[in-house]
């Protein structure tokens, strides 16, 4: 069955790193775009980065531009969220979404910024 498990999450100080993972199967990997969501408590679920199928495209919000890197490895079925700089403000479920034929979710990590 399909599957997207995110790892990597935790809690981290102010200006820290972290690394999410997001690891597939069930699916043609290398043929889905893939992207990171999150969503804060209270607000709306939103786009933090997507990568396409080749990983030869990026694109990123605002509000991560230059701190948070996405990658894909086709060969190992997994997208990362490097993300640096970190602020209290990213404190959120993160959440990796898979589109082509069909959308997947995964179940989310949670990534907390806090001294």
């Amino acid at each position: 069955q399909v599957q997207l498990v995110e790892s990597g999450g935790g809690l981290v100080q102010p200006g820290g790193s972290l690394r999410l993972s997001c690891a597939a199967s069930g699916f043609t990997f290398s043929s889905y775009a893939m992207s990171w969501y999150r969503q804060a408590p209270g607000k709306e679920r939103e786009l933090v980065a997507g990568i396409t199928s080749t990983g030869g495209s990026t694109n990123y919000a605002d509000s991560v531009k230059g701190r948070f890197t996405i990658s894909r490895d086709n060969a190992k079925n997994t997208v990362y969220l490097q993300m640096n700089s970190l602020k209290p403000e990213d404190t959120a479920v993160y959440y990796c979404k898979a589109v082509f034929r069909y959308r997947y979710w995964g179940q989310g990590t949670q990534v907390t910024v806090s001294s």
